[in-house]
């Protein structure tokens, strides 16, 4: 219930959520709520007195314990709350239902690059995938030479050349899970449906040698896919004039792929929030679940990730794991992530940042109730390894870390060819060759970062729109921007740096 500021969550909160500015003595609810300090917007107020140890209550469950006594009133944040423990459930799937896809003629629909193998593309780029940092610089060189030359100016069609380069590749092991995720990230981009063709840049001398990917993922060399190294061309220059070459057959063969109407099973949709904040979780998170749930009546995937962004909040998932053994991975990534935290010297709630902390975020168990709002519904159907190819439909969780360029890698990687990005402080995030659709929390930013935001839920917050409108706004903007209008981020010409693969090896 909204008085006049603020918003109760559940009828179990102990505490309300700031809908404004709230200025101290600020008069709040006809129960005679007073503001006892200022409370900043998408903070948390306490709506009854919490004693020192007692739990405190949002969305109906657990975010925090008091760590001192807070008066009725009182600003509820880091400074007067702090992490607690909780008991993991362990009833797997005992919410699992069924899932009512529609018929393929009554699904919604958009327009595609079909690819040779089947695979549906969103945009239509011509990428430089290098195997090694070694071999990054040419591959820039590669591009800009063939900017200069106006190759692309011969070929409307083409969406653009993109250079995919790291800082990884060498001085590394190569019989462990570690190299198994370089590798997917490099291998899921170098074969992703949004890139017509594919030249593969190497060094030469790496430990992660291009032979060995292709021996390992069984991608045979074919006209949309070429490659070779520094070393076997005799060097640089050589390797760029090889490549201009290249280039002049690949965009080419792109300029002649048009799009199609194909329905949207076709579509895999990457999730993920960055710059969070107290809206995030009310606003922008659930109106995108509820897109997430049409897209999978649609027939389409979905793809949670954020592994550390799920924690205290995983029995949301797993209770509607599609079978016991898929809400047994998802906790064991993360029991694996507490242990790799541990060896670290860090710890779970380690996250949120600062900055979801200055937006009103306390805890990772907040964080996190907040962030699984986004996965909308459904079954959760399969769960995969960083950068791992997505194999079923519906709802389906790829492990990362909570560091969304490194995140939304290995989204990219696994074969989502959209990006639903919410965000609450303003993240200014792109990705080439995939769409990245920018959603704010709250109006305020939006209205301030206007060129960088897509769609704005802080209509939800302001009372304009339901969380059911904002959805299907989001699910139709999926779409449209699937068909090929350009996001914002595209228009601005952003996503040539976003390729972080996670690194957890150890560099030697």
């Amino acid at each position: 219930m909204i008085y006049q500021q603020i918003l109760s969550l559940s009828g179990d909160d102990n505490i309300a959520v700031a809908l404004q500015q709230i200025e101290r003595d600020a008069e709040l609810s006809q129960s005679g709520l007073i503001a006892r300090d200022p409370i900043p917007s998408g903070h948390k107020i306490a709506v009854c007195p919490i004693a020192s140890g007692q739990e405190v209550i949002k969305y109906g469950r657990v975010i925090g314990v008091a760590t001192q006594n807070i008066q009725r009133g009182e600003h509820v944040h880091v400074h007067n709350v702090a992490m607690t423990s909780f008991q993991r459930d362990e009833n797997y799937g005992q919410n699992a239902g069924d899932t009512n896809i529609l018929p393929l003629s009554e699904r919604a629909t958009f327009q595609g690059y079909r690819r040779a193998n089947g695979e549906i593309g969103t945009r239509n780029y011509v990428g430089i995938v290098t195997s090694v940092n070694c071999s990054a610089s040419a591959a820039k060189l590669l591009a800009r030479e063939a900017e200069r030359a106006g190759l692309l100016e011969k070929y409307p069609g083409v969406d653009g050349i993109v250079p995919i380069v790291h800082g990884a590749g060498c001085c590394i092991g190569t019989d462990d899970e570690a190299f198994c995720k370089l590798q997917r990230a490099i291998w899921g981009y170098a074969t992703h449906p949004n890139f017509a063709s594919v030249l593969m840049l190497g060094l030469g001398c790496e430990a992660n040698q291009i032979p060995l990917m292709l021996e390992a993922y069984g991608r045979p060399q074919d006209e949309s896919f070429q490659y070779y190294t520094l070393q076997s061309v005799g060097g640089t220059r050589k390797s760029i004039e090889k490549g201009l070459q290249w280039l002049e057959t690949a965009l080419e063969a792109a300029s002649k792929a048009k799009r199609e109407t194909v329905d949207a099973s076709h579509l895999s949709v990457a999730l993920q929030c960055g710059g969070s904040d107290g809206y995030s979780g009310i606003t922008a998170n659930p109106a995108l679940g509820y897109a997430v749930d049409l897209l999978v009546k649609n027939g389409g995937t979905a793809a949670l990730a954020e592994t550390p962004e799920i924690y205290g909040a995983e029995h949301l998932l797993t209770d509607r794991a599609a079978s016991p053994e898929v809400g047994q991975k998802l906790v064991d990534l993360l029991e694996w992530w507490e242990d790799y935290s541990a060896k670290h010297g860090s710890e779970m709630n380690n996250n949120p940042t600062p900055g979801n902390k200055a937006g009103g975020l306390t805890t990772i168990l907040e964080k996190s109730l907040g962030a699984v709002a986004k996965a909308g519904s459904t079954n959760l159907n399969g769960v995969y390894g960083y950068g791992e190819k997505i194999t079923e439909k519906g709802l389906v969780f790829v492990d990362s870390p909570g560091y969304d360029p490194v995140s939304i890698t290995g989204e990219v990687a696994s074969g989502c060819n959209i990006i639903c990005f919410t965000t609450g402080r303003g993240s200014c995030y792109g990705n080439k060759p995939v769409p990245s659709i920018k959603i704010a929390s709250n109006s305020a930013m939006f209205d301030r970062m206007q060129e960088d935001m897509d769609i704005n839920c802080g209509t939800i917050a302001d009372g304009s729109e339901t969380v059911a409108e904002a959805g299907e706004r989001i699910f139709n903007a999926i779409l449209k921007s699937a068909s090929g209008q350009k996001t914002l981020s595209e228009e601005l010409d952003v996503g040539d740096a976003e390729f972080a693969p996670w690194q957890t090896y150890a560099q030697m």
